[in-house]
């Protein structure tokens, strides 16, 4: 059996272009995984973890991708994950899986928009947490400027475990804090580390840090605070515990530096890795007890919620199976199934229960994955990340052996906000598309499809215009499909803003028996959260005036009328909706009848409450050479932007904005033919607003006038 404490499981997070492939690239090369470095643009393939043609040509990763290293006596297992916001469910289902992560900050740039959503990925799942203060090396870069932003943006107590010796093209190693070593690095590729004395003219420095650093420390251990006020010798040992106990407890986030690209650091990131970043065995998983919670349904107990039939799970490989599939991938001879094992094994050729569905799953073949190769193995035990070929389920399924039936967390997925129409351009290639779709949608979660039931069209929704650009190129690419793809469109939503009464009835008189419903009570707006439920439905009947089987049919009623509102047939949100009264019919009222009640009295009560158009509001993050700045942020404000914050820095403007996804279609060409090419954005969608009445009034019209189109030539 494996000693689980050698083993690690982290992910490499960041915002775009900070050098996170560069870095995985340079771990493989070091822990004798690759034999040959290749860069992210280099013409030589690109990067061994950018494994699709489309990551290569763009230098950018696009799907997470997994493998395994050795460093020294520890077994690491990473994953790879995108930077470009339009792909964060390939961060979020990654992070869900993993015990710790290294989150790389570019030395220039800081704490971007995209290490802001990443920071709270890590803290949604409680993932402890390396920051690498990449490329050091670049013209501008500054550690400290860095380690304050770490402070200040995202809320964590920085703790730097390494000065950088220069910075910019002087950048010449680090000084190791708590060994108080300068860290150097030579060779072909960087891989002999070098352990010597501080020159001179860091030794200053290098005290005061290590002053600063043990400080910060003896805030989260009483002996080491008792050693410093004795100004007693504090054994290397002893920081090192120190440092991992408040790592994992969340309390601080260690600081690394160097430059992945010049091969500098990432040794001594490795090592840190291993010394302060969980084990599987530090930490504690919860799921959640199925039977249980259904026993005490069925005994009509007063707790039935999740939360109280947590259970937790032992690390042991000896224990029942509880694993998660957390990512899929449908491939040529089946699907590819990534699976995270919490308890117990899986064996090839053994069948698991999937908690979803309640159907047994065959284990035919497992593999351990290394980018896009795989190497087959016939069990994996706790704390492993390995792949199923050719077996069914979905993402964020849980998989367990007989003896239990447990659900583990399942996995955040965010809206989609922009939508487009696409078809074949002939018709022989409809099937194939089809195929596409429903691979893609089976694939990520927040690629969806529907079909407009007016204009029958197929509609994708996605998180950004690379998004669906990218799977529009790979349907051309891998299905051989040409197609037609119409405008990009906002997905807006609609939403009371007054209280509204309401009392319905439903009378409909056939041969036989009619239908017959009455219900009465009241909608109200409530405010609606970016993650939070949208519509709440409160059964305030009493004395049983309407009996308690009608109860969710209306309620069930009042969601369908949710799909189209009544401006300009988008979804609706944020409703609270109130059943306080009502009457039946002993023959002619039925769960088909509250049904239709409950539709059509939503329908009639959104028309009198004064429905607002919502729309989603993107964050933008715009770096400029300074000439441009106020040709840029004057573009922005154009846009029906607000920019919150900018600086300078190095002859470089920076300004987050917040600003309508409407008004931002083709800003890449935009910005690039103001710029001359100079500048670079990236967006994320932050919260939906409120439309001004003036501009909803025009897309009420047009949507109307695009209805009317759509009927005419119908």
């Amino acid at each position: 059996m494996k000693n689980l404490d050698k083993y690690r499981n982290i992910g490499i997070s960041a915002h775009i272009d900070s050098g996170k492939t560069t870095l995985t690239e340079r771990v493989l090369y070091y822990s004798g995984r690759i034999h040959k470095v290749r860069e992210v643009r280099g013409g030589d393939g690109g990067a061994t973890m950018d494994s699709m043609d489309l990551e290569r040509e763009r230098g950018i990763t696009i799907a997470s991708a997994a493998t395994q290293v050795q460093w020294k006596d520890t077994t690491i297992n990473i994953i790879d994950t995108p930077g470009h916001v339009d792909f964060t469910v390939e961060v979020e289902r990654s992070l869900r899986v993993l015990d710790g992560a290294v989150l790389v900050l570019c030395s220039v740039g800081g704490v971007q928009s995209q290490s802001l959503t990443v920071d709270r990925q890590m803290k949604r799942y409680g993932v402890p947490r390396i920051a690498f203060i990449n490329k050091m090396d670049r013209t501008g870069a500054d550690s400290a400027s860095v380690i304050q932003q770490i402070e200040e943006k995202l809320h964590v107590v920085p703790l730097p475990l390494q000065i950088p010796m220069g910075e910019g093209a002087q950048f010449e190693g680090v000084i190791d804090l708590v060994t108080m070593q300068a860290v150097t690095y030579e060779g072909e590729q960087g891989e002999n580390e070098i352990f010597g004395e501080i020159p001179e003219q860091f030794k200053e420095a290098a005290e005061e840090a290590r002053s600063a650093m043990l400080e910060t420390l003896s805030m989260f251990s009483d002996d080491l605070m008792v050693a410093l006020l004795e100004e007693a010798e504090v054994p290397v040992e002893d920081i090192y515990t120190v440092i991992r106990d408040a790592t994992l407890s969340h309390e601080i986030t260690p600081v690394m530096m160097g430059t992945a690209f010049k091969n500098k650091g990432v040794q001594t990131l490795l090592d840190a890795v291993v010394r302060f970043l969980p084990s599987p065995l530090d930490r504690e998983i919860s799921a959640i007890d199925l039977d249980a919670q259904q026993k005490a349904i069925k005994e009509g107990q007063e707790k039935t919620d999740s939360e109280s039939f947590r259970t937790k799970l032992s690390h042991s490989s000896d224990k029942p199976l509880v694993a998660m599939a957390f990512k899929i991938v449908d491939e040529t001879f089946g699907q590819l199934t990534y699976m995270r094992i919490y308890q117990g094994k899986i064996e090839k050729g053994q069948s698991y229960i999937n908690t979803r569905t309640g159907n047994s799953t065959r284990f035919g073949r497992l593999v351990r994955m290394h980018a896009d190769s795989r190497e087959d193995v016939d069990c994996g035990e706790a704390g492993d990340i390995i792949a199923a070929v050719g077996m069914e389920c979905a993402s964020g399924d849980t998989f367990c052996s007989d003896d239990v039936n447990f659900a583990l967390e399942s996995i955040f997925v965010p809206e989609p906000v922009i939508r487009l129409s696409i078809e074949p351009l002939d018709r022989d290639g409809a099937d194939r598309l089809a195929k596409a779709i429903q691979r893609f949608n089976r694939e990520d979660p927040t690629f969806h499809v529907m079909t407009d039931e007016e204009t029958n069209q197929t509609i994708i929704a996605g998180m950004g215009q690379l998004h669906l650009d990218v799977y529009i190129e790979r349907i051309k690419r891998e299905y051989k499909v040409e197609c037609i793809v119409g405008e990009p469109r906002v997905a807006y939503r609609e939403t009371p803003t007054i209280p509204v009464e309401y009392n319905h009835k439903h009378k409909k008189q056939t041969g036989g028996s009619g239908q017959y419903a009455h219900v009465v009570g009241q909608i109200e707006p409530i405010a609606v959260e970016n993650d939070s439920e949208t519509y709440e439905f409160i059964n305030d009947i009493s004395q049983g005036r309407i009996p308690r089987e009608y109860i969710p049919a209306v309620d069930k009623g009042f969601q369908r009328a949710l799909v189209k509102g009544p401006l300009c047939e988008c979804e609706v949100v944020g409703v609270k909706a109130t059943l306080s009264d009502g009457s039946y019919h002993d023959v002619d009222s039925s769960e088909m009848a509250f049904n239709v009640a409950g539709f059509n009295c939503m329908r009639d009560a959104l028309k009198k409450a004064n429905m607002a158009l919502l729309e989603p509001i993107m964050k933008l993050e715009v770096e400029v050479p300074e000439e441009y700045q106020g040709a840029v942020s004057g573009h922005v404000a154009q846009k029906r932007g607000v920019i919150n914050t900018s600086e300078t820095k190095m002859g470089t403007s920076i300004f987050i904005a917040e600003v309508p996804l409407a008004n931002m279609f083709d800003y890449a060409n935009e910005l690039r033919s103001m710029t001359q090419g100079k500048g670079g954005f990236s967006m994320e969608f932050s919260r939906y607003s409120q439309v001004p009445r003036n501009i909803q009034e025009e897309v009420v019209a047009r949507r109307l006038k695009e209805k009317e189109e759509r009927m005419a030539t119908a």
